[in-house]
């Protein structure tokens, strides 16, 4: 059995819309919901819901938090997958590649350019392509979005494509 940590964060991956004030915002996460729709025989999840903001609100000690969350998770995990808002994810990945020396297994950072809720949402694709992803990649920190798996440092949002590029290749 695999053992998978799921670390949220918010971000708009998981916004929900709020029907009586008109708002979409981070209130909870929304990563069960997504899990329920994919079949995951042999694998067992341990989600750890730590902060719910969209990234740009995200602070030095917030990222901090996610490390320390990480750096904790390593230990009893086959492989880490962030639900992290798409605006400074690659400052979050960066702290991570540069603090965690030897990772002991994967961290994959994804989110979605628009909410799991919304109809057109790449929240559902981006969950699958991390978890698969976890299954085959060694120990390292990387992004998996959009049919691509990226490994930092280097990682990019390519904000015309609507998507992460790495521009150390």
């Amino acid at each position: 059995m695999k053992q998978i940590t799921f670390i949220t964060t918010g971000g708009t991956i998981e916004k929900t819309y709020d029907e009586h004030s008109g708002a979409l915002s981070n209130q909870h996460s929304i990563l069960s919901k997504i899990l329920s729709t994919l079949r995951l025989p042999e694998i067992t999840i341990n989600q750890r819901n730590v902060i719910f903001k969209d990234s740009l609100d995200m602070t030095e000690s917030d990222r901090e938090i996610v490390l320390d969350i990480t750096r904790q998770a390593m230990t009893g995990s086959d492989a880490i997958i962030i639900l992290h808002g798409t605006d400074t994810l690659e400052q979050t990945g960066r702290l991570l590649y540069n603090e965690i020396k030897d990772p002991k297994c994967p961290i994959i950072f994804t989110g979605a350019m628009r909410p799991y809720e919304f109809r057109d949402s790449d929240a559902a694709q981006n969950v699958t392509e991390a978890l698969f992803a976890s299954t085959f990649v060694g120990p390292g920190i990387y992004v998996a979005m959009h049919n691509h798996l990226l490994s930092f440092p280097g990682v990019k949002k390519d904000r015309d494509k609507l998507t992460f590029v790495n521009d150390e290749l």
